[in-house]
């Protein structure tokens, strides 16, 4: 018998296993469902085909947990696009119905829905978070282009948990591919809240 919720769909712009790349979990064993739509449309993303929600085929959530636990993960990753755009209830309860942990990775632009064991937040000045998702921040990732960045880091940070693991990684195209990190050294030897991200997975070479 097929449950309603099962046969509940998503847009779906891919699915894969690799490590995660980024932040307090790196280089842990993830299986990454990667939904399509985000309207927040930052202007260095690496994942712009996953903007359109309309391009993507839509998967069942029976067939998102097959997926995902096939792969026998550490952990699930829903990250986009924009996940938030999504009521992310139905599907973050299924996959831990069959004991998986689950994170989700957000810039928090919509209202929060979902039951995470871990939340990731990356606010961004294109469209901040709606304030339903600070308090819900595990970990926040500030991507930093430039130190103008670093002012917009701090105004997140007020906003979090005072627990919250606090990051800055940076933007790969203006700093990360050249391994030109001094700046975000610089302001983390003056305020030790922070800890620098690096996108290990690019480093390494693996999705």
């Amino acid at each position: 018998m097929i449950h309603v919720a099962d046969a509940m769909t998503y847009p779906v712009v891919e699915t894969f296993h690799s490590v995660q790349g980024e932040g307090y979990w790196s280089g842990a064993n993830a299986f990454f469902i990667r939904l399509g739509g985000c309207d927040v449309h930052c202007s260095w993303c690496d994942t712009k085909a996953s903007w359109p929600i309309e391009h993507h085929p839509r998967q069942t959530i029976a067939q998102l947990v097959a997926a995902a636990t096939s792969a026998t993960p550490f952990m699930v990753v829903i990250t986009g696009g924009e996940p938030l755009m999504h009521d992310l209830f139905p599907l973050s309860a299924a996959l831990q119905a069959q004991g998986l942990r689950v994170h989700l990775e957000t810039s928090g632009a919509h209202q929060f829905s979902g039951v995470f064991d871990w939340v990731t937040l990356s606010p961004k000045t294109f469209k901040p978070p709606h304030q339903s998702t600070y308090a819900h921040a595990n970990e926040l990732k500030i991507v930093v282009q430039n130190t103008t960045d670093l002012v917009w880091a701090e105004t997140q940070a007020n906003l979090v948990p005072q627990d919250t693991i606090k990051y800055l990684q940076p933007e790969w195209e203006a700093l990360g591919k050249q391994g030109d990190h001094g700046i975000l050294v610089e302001y983390i030897l003056g305020h030790p809240q922070w800890r620098v991200s690096l996108q290990t997975h690019k480093i390494i070479g693996v999705r």
